[in-house]
């Protein structure tokens, strides 16, 4: 089973990019370097609630 998992630019906060991943007991949120529409530039995009 998957879960929906949404990504908030950490410079902005604007949650640009959903993702999906498997359910399973993790302790530290996902952080990915993404492209933040907003900012023009590649930022650390963490996974919120």
């Amino acid at each position: 089973m998957q879960k929906k998992i949404v990504l908030a630019c950490s410079q902005c906060g604007t949650r640009n990019y959903s993702t999906a991943a498997t359910k399973q007991s993790q302790t530290v949120r996902l952080e990915m370097n993404k492209f933040c529409k907003r900012c023009n530039a590649h930022s650390i995009h963490r996974e919120t609630k």
